[in-house]
């Protein structure tokens, strides 16, 4: 792995439950993220999977301080961003900028694209106020957009046109790490691989991490270098994207994985298909040991008793299961 620009150590992003009106009282938590440790190389991306509700946007939100971190830390550089003061994490937030799921919802449908685009560049005062155009009609040219649109606003561009310019905004401070969470969700498929090439251009040219948040494996195998698979705030698989996703070692990534689609009819018939009894816990009473184990075909009696951490299981893999080298 390349030299490490993220590291994350034991972070955990907890939500308190309150009950009353005049005595509010702390009822239950919420354990959103429940003890994260990761690292992202320089220049590296690191797709991150799991189901709805497992914790990622959480996460993503986690180390960008956006929402407040319960335990832990997050290091970016080599700076603590969940021990500084705001001023202090304002100015290292710089390299470290995120491109939301709903472009229409992250833009401000009362600005320009040109005000949307200067706006970080006066705030953190990158450039001369006249070298601010050329700034931004540069960054349009980057993200694959023509300067003339520079004066409409956020309703008059399709949804991938916006996406575009939620990247070129999360680029204009020239960050060295980007999260991209589900950037391509709702996109058409076609627009999906305009975006997800974009992406992959960019990190390639201007040496960036990515971290890109998605649910469809496909996806996150076609653009990551690794892959961390997450389920009930936790990391249950970590290693090589191609490793990960072509020979799954956790039983919940194996079920992960015989859900992507195959394009051929003939191998899609034939195909097995891993159903998951019942629904995933909720994150307010985990259960107790391995919090899969309820859903587990494999489990035994131990999964109930032990936490399993992340342990290496050879070529660059990390996998969370007691019994990961059994079945």
């Amino acid at each position: 792995m390349p030299e490490p620009i993220l590291q994350l150590t034991d972070v955990k992003t907890h939500f308190p439950i309150t009950r009353g009106f005049f005595f509010r009282r702390e009822v239950g938590t919420v354990k959103a993220v429940d003890g994260v440790t990761l690292s992202v190389g320089r220049g590296e991306v690191l797709g991150l999977v799991g189901e709805s509700g497992c914790g990622k946007s959480t996460l993503a939100r986690t180390i960008m301080q956006l929402v407040p971190t319960t335990a832990g830390t997050v290091v970016l550089e080599g700076k603590n961003l969940t021990g500084g003061s705001v001023a202090e994490v304002r100015q290292v937030r710089r390299n470290l900028q995120m491109v939301f799921q709903d472009p229409y919802a992250s833009l401000n449908p009362r600005l320009t694209v040109f005000d949307t685009l200067a706006e970080p560049l006066l705030v953190h005062k990158v450039c001369p106020v006249a070298a601010v155009p050329q700034r931004v009609a540069d960054l349009m040219r980057l993200v694959g957009l023509a300067p003339r649109f520079l004066h409409k606003y956020p309703h008059e561009f399709s949804g991938g046109q916006r996406q575009r310019i939620a990247i070129a905004r999360a680029l204009a401070l020239e960050p060295k790490i980007i999260i991209a969470d589900e950037p391509v969700s709702a996109l058409d498929v076609s627009i999906q691989a305009q975006i997800l090439n974009l992406l992959s251009e960019l990190c390639r040219k201007m040496n960036l991490s990515l971290i890109f948040i998605a649910h469809d494996l496909s996806v996150v195998k076609h653009i990551s270098d690794r892959v961390a698979v997450m389920y009930l705030g936790k990391i249950v698989e970590l290693g090589p994207a191609v490793e990960v996703i072509e020979r799954p070692q956790h039983p919940y990534t194996r079920a992960l994985v015989s859900a992507i689609p195959t394009p051929d009819p003939d191998v899609e018939r034939t195909r097995q298909r891993i159903v998951l009894p019942g629904d995933p816990p909720s994150p307010i009473n985990p259960p107790a040991g391995c919090s899969f184990h309820p859903r587990c075909p494999y489990a035994v009696a131990q999964c109930q008793l032990a936490v399993p951490s992340l342990q290496p299981s050879g070529r660059g893999r990390e996998v969370a299961c007691i019994r990961s080298g059994e079945i």
